[in-house]
C-alpha cells in the first residue's frame, strides 16, 4: 500500500497526514477547502492538496479509484458515501467515527466484495474501547468479578480555547461531539 487518500482536512487530519508523509507514503488531502488541504501536505514532495466537493461522486471515485486506501476524516453523514464508492471500486476505507445504521448496512455488501470498512479506529471510538476491554479482561484473568464500569473519554482542557459554550475545545464535528454523548454504551 502505497498511495492514501485523505479526506477532509480539519484539526483530527493533521498529526495522521503529517505520519503518513513522514513514513513515505503518497498522500493526497482532499477537502472543501484546498487552502486546509495544502497547509497539511506543506511542502512535502510525497503529498498534494486537492479541492473536492464529496458530493460529485465522479470526482469522489476518481480519487478512491486512484487510491489504495481512502482514509475518511469527514463528518459522519458522508462516510456511506465515501464506503460506498470504495466499496465498488474494492478499496479499503478507515473512519474515526462511530458506526451508525447506514453504514452498518454496507457490510455484506464490502464482504462479498472483499472490502474492509474499518470504524471507530480512533480515540473515542477505538483506543478507548480497547483500554477498556484490557481492564475488563486483566479483572476476570485475576478471578475477579466486574459489577460496574464506568468510562471516561475526552480532551484535556486548554483555558485559552474556552471560547465558546460549551468550553471545549472542538477537535471533531461540534454535532458529532453532541450526538457522541447521546451514545448508549453496552458490552
Amino acid at each position: 500500500m502505497k498511495k492514501v487518500l485523505v479526506l477532509g482536512a480539519g484539526l483530527v487530519a493533521g498529526p495522521l497526514v503529517r505520519y503518513l508523509l513522514d513514513q513515505g507514503f503518497e498522500v493526497t488531502v482532499a477537502s472543501r477547502t484546498v487552502a486546509k488541504a495544502a497547509r497539511l501536505i506543506g511542502n512535502a514532495k510525497n503529498g498534494r492538496a486537492l479541492q473536492l466537493d464529496v458530493h460529485d461522486e465522479q470526482a469522489l471515485g476518481d480519487l478512491i479509484g486512484e487510491s489504495d486506501l481512502a482514509i475518511s476524516l469527514l463528518p459522519y453523514v458522508y462516510h456511506p458515501l465515501v464506503a460506498r464508492g470504495c466499496v465498488e471500486r474494492k478499496k479499503p476505507m478507515v473512519t474515526t467515527s462511530y458506526v451508525k445504521d447506514e453504514m452498518r448496512a454496507l457490510d455484506g455488501a464490502a464482504r462479498a466484495a472483499g472490502v474492509i470498512l474499518l470504524n471507530e479506529i480512533g480515540v473515542d471510538p477505538g483506543i478507548d474501547h480497547m483500554s477498556a476491554m484490557e481492564v475488563i479482561d486483566r479483572i476476570r484473568a485475576e478471578g475477579g468479578t466486574l459489577v460496574s464500569f464506568a468510562s471516561w473519554c475526552g480532551g484535556l482542557p486548554a483555558p485559552e480555547a474556552n471560547d465558546n459554550p460549551f468550553g471545549y475545545k472542538f477537535s471533531w464535528s461540534p454535532r458529532g461531539v453532541l450526538l457522541a454523548g447521546k451514545n448508549p454504551a453496552r458490552y
